[in-house]
């Protein structure tokens, strides 16, 4: 399911109560560049420490945005039965504000998402926005101030043509009498209400369906009684909740606190922080805990499927989708006929008729998929269950099959085997303290999502 701004809100609610009963969540993302070719000695070397790598990669995520996130929320039913909603959020950052967020496009990164059918009007006109805290905070005491503006030179040709059209009206109106404004966008119908508000004292506004926006000439008594009321639009914890968008959902991601799965997840987890939570800190030691605070649990299917290759021959593939389809096959478990049933829920049906890699949505479903069949031939293979034992495993009987692999974080083209463990966790229900070498990030040869 593809998602933007315009639907967002609705859907809040329902991806709230997904995740919530969800057993794990694949996460994907699409960026407009990797590496920044405008910094020097910015480029990964075979050479990096962990601690260097990471300051590489902080520079480039300063530079570059997330075009797409993509979601999928796997839930445990009954006999080893998955179901799996999937989502491709299409992102663009807040223009509501005080400063304009610059990012920078990779012309080998956006000719990559072109030639996978990547929609940049989706993105580019429809993405949902979304802010971190210190640029919340920024918003918020601006709003207070009445300080705030708006960023965009296409916002500002929206907001002049809205005031034309108001200005023009209520010199003839009388009182409580009503105008339409009509196809605005979502962060539009917000900034149209401020920016008139702001302008003229004698005018009341309120949202409608579709891009609309009623517009009402009221009195300075009815004015102040409306600004007052709960029913009010535009109050400033509302325009808050608008501008945040999309960090809404990473923050009832990590309130969930469910496993998080990826693949060569890295980069992922460096946007993820500095985009929707905070600006990446000088200290990858900071980084680390502030990741692990946010997501105890992390899981990236290229550290296990190289262990595979390793120890259960594994056939030696590059790609995600390659990995799938190997797990998929029955050369691996040719008589084994208990492993988790994956099914689509009715609204992602598409990618069970049409493989689409490289679209976010998809190959978060391909990690979560990867994930769970990698701990069932786990399972199988290294504990050696009787049958009746495997007929139904339960999702943390996967995740102690995993267990060795938990918090390792593949690094792409390292010096380095590991690095530091982090500090005690809470890991599958139980308090472990920091002499025991759980949450790592390991460091591998290339690798390609």
């Amino acid at each position: 399911m593809d998602v933007g701004a315009a639907g967002f809100g609705r859907l809040l609610p329902a991806l709230r109560d997904r995740v919530r009963n969800a057993a794990f969540l694949g996460l994907d993302m699409e960026f407009t560049g990797l590496h920044s070719t405008v910094l020097q000695n910015n480029q990964p070397s075979l050479f990096d420490s962990p601690a260097e790598r990471y300051l590489k990669v902080r520079q480039s995520v300063q530079h570059f945005t997330v075009t797409q996130l993509g979601l999928a929320i796997f839930t445990k039913e009954n006999s080893n039965k998955y179901v799996v909603h999937l989502y491709n959020f299409f992102l663009f950052p807040s223009t509501l504000g005080v400063t304009d967020v610059e990012f920078t496009l990779s012309a080998s990164s956006i000719q990559f998402l072109s030639h996978y059918g990547f929609d940049f009007n989706k993105f580019l006109k429809g993405g949902i926005p979304y802010m971190n805290e210190v640029q919340e905070e920024s918003l918020s005491q601006h709003l207070s101030e009445g300080s705030w503006r708006v960023c965009s030179a296409v916002g500002r040709d929206v907001m002049k043509k809205a005031i034309d059209e108001v200005t023009r009206w209520i010199v003839a109106a009388e009182e409580g009498e009503t105008m339409t404004l009509k196809d605005l966008s979502g962060s539009h119908m917000l900034e149209v209400q401020l920016v008139l508000r702001q302008a003229l004292q004698d005018v009341w506004t309120q949202p409608l369906e579709d891009g609309e926006v009623m517009v009402k000439k009221v009195s300075p008594q009815q004015r102040r009684l409306l600004e007052n009321s709960s029913y009010d639009y535009c109050r400033k914890e509302l325009i808050l909740t608008s501008a945040r968008g999309f960090t809404n959902l990473f923050q009832i991601l990590v309130k969930a606190k469910k496993p998080l799965v990826g693949h060569n997840m890295f980069m992922d987890l460096c946007h993820l922080h500095d985009k929707f939570y905070k600006p990446l800190p000088e200290s990858y030691e900071e980084f680390k805990r502030n990741i692990h605070n946010l997501f105890p649990v992390l899981i990236d299917t290229k550290t296990v499927t190289k262990s595979i290759w390793r120890n259960h021959r594994f056939p030696r593939v590059s790609t995600l989708l390659e990995v799938y389809e190997v797990l998929c096959s029955n050369n691996l478990n040719p008589t084994d006929p208990t492993g988790p049933v994956i099914t689509l829920a009715s609204d992602c049906s598409r990618y069970a008729e049409k493989k689409s890699p490289h679209e976010a949505g998809y190959d978060a479903f391909l990690c979560g998929s990867v994930l769970l069949k990698s701990a069932h031939l786990l399972l199988r293979r290294v504990t050696k269950c009787s049958d009746t034992a495997e007929a139904d495993p339960s999702f943390s009987q996967y995740l102690t099959a995993l267990a060795e692999y938990l918090n390792k974080v593949n690094f792409i083209r390292g010096g380095a085997s590991s690095i530091v463990r982090m500090n005690c966790r809470i890991f599958l229900g139980k308090m472990y303290p920091a002499t025991i070498p759980l949450p790592w990030l390991s460091v591998s040869e290339a690798g390609h999502r």
